[in-house]
């Protein structure tokens, strides 16, 4: 699949957005290393911090179905129907998300242009980064 396609697909999840509040609609499209795809739609709350963003939607649908490896993932916002004009860069807590399945490699497309994972989180925080000695002496 070509990247202007993954793109697309990620403007027709933004079509499922729920997002009454912002009416900033946002779509991902995730491709597993298998080739299947599964998409992701902002998902808005009246209690803001329980919003769940595209992203995360496309990766927990994904992993839910038993994928944990992916190739790319495709991320297009709007509030006006025009997913061209401004990028819609992942959040921090989506890269965070992205970097627990996806390595420095992984491919984020956004309406201009390709990026790697690394261009947008270099210092992530991944599990070799945690001292996880519940047992004792942590020297």
């Amino acid at each position: 699949m070509k990247y202007s396609e993954l793109f697309e697909e990620a403007i027709r999840a933004a079509e499922f957005s729920y997002s009454k509040y912002s009416s900033f609609r946002v779509g991902a499209a995730l491709i597993a290393d298998d080739g299947e795809i599964f998409t992701g739609c902002n998902i808005e709350n009246a209690s803001f911090s329980l919003t769940n963003c595209a992203e995360r939607t496309a990766i927990f649908k994904a992993v839910s179905a038993g994928k944990t490896k992916f190739r790319a993932i495709a991320v297009a916002g709007s509030s006006d129907g025009d997913f061209y004009r401004t990028p819609c860069v992942p959040c921090g807590a989506c890269l965070q998300v992205i970097s627990e399945f996806c390595g420095d490699d992984f491919i984020i497309i956004l309406s201009d242009g390709v990026y790697k994972f690394r261009d947008f989180l270099p210092m992530r925080f991944t599990e070799d980064k945690m001292n996880l000695n519940f047992g004792g002496n942590n020297a």
